[in-house]
């Protein structure tokens, strides 16, 4: 049994190190690429974007007045279908009438546990992730990019 529970804190001990601020950062665990769609978008545009690229979210993508860049401005999830199919009046809604989530971004360069307490204190599933200054997006980080980079450290 004492075998056992110093391998259990030995693999703790890898994954609090990879999740340190000194640890992973986030390009390394994200998922690079982002699945998008315009506000105009019907519910059931989105469950076939979800079901065929089986990912668990779209970000919606406006165009900045001022800049012309294309930005994201909200994200749709799979639980935000299941809501908006179970309310849906006589016409399926929007991109964005359904998107329930504002996005928080995090730099693809800060330190994985940074994301993780940008997750924890708004509450979300995804981030948006920025390469600097860039108001682009390069990629999503999901709570799933973060269970396997637990997987990951574990060794």
């Amino acid at each position: 049994m004492q075998g056992t529970t110093m391998s259990a804190d030995s693999e703790w001990r890898r994954v609090q190190l990879a999740l340190s601020p000194e640890g992973a950062t986030v390009r390394e665990a994200m998922h690079p690429g982002i699945l998008t769609c315009a506000p105009d978008v019907s519910l059931v545009e989105i469950a076939e974007l979800l079901a065929t690229h089986r990912v668990h979210c779209v970000a919606v993508i406006g165009v900045a007045q001022r800049e012309g860049a294309r930005l994201v401005w909200g994200i749709v999830s799979d639980l935000d279908v299941v809501r908006a199919v179970h309310t849906a009046g006589a016409e399926p809604p929007t991109a964005g009438e359904i998107a329930a989530t504002e996005p928080v971004t995090v730099d693809a360069d800060e330190p994985l546990a940074a994301a993780l307490q940008a997750m924890a204190e708004h509450d979300v599933h995804h981030l948006v992730v920025v390469d600097g200054a860039e108001p682009q997006p390069v990629g999503i980080l999901s709570c799933l990019d973060v269970a396997r980079a637990i997987a990951q450290a574990r060794g």
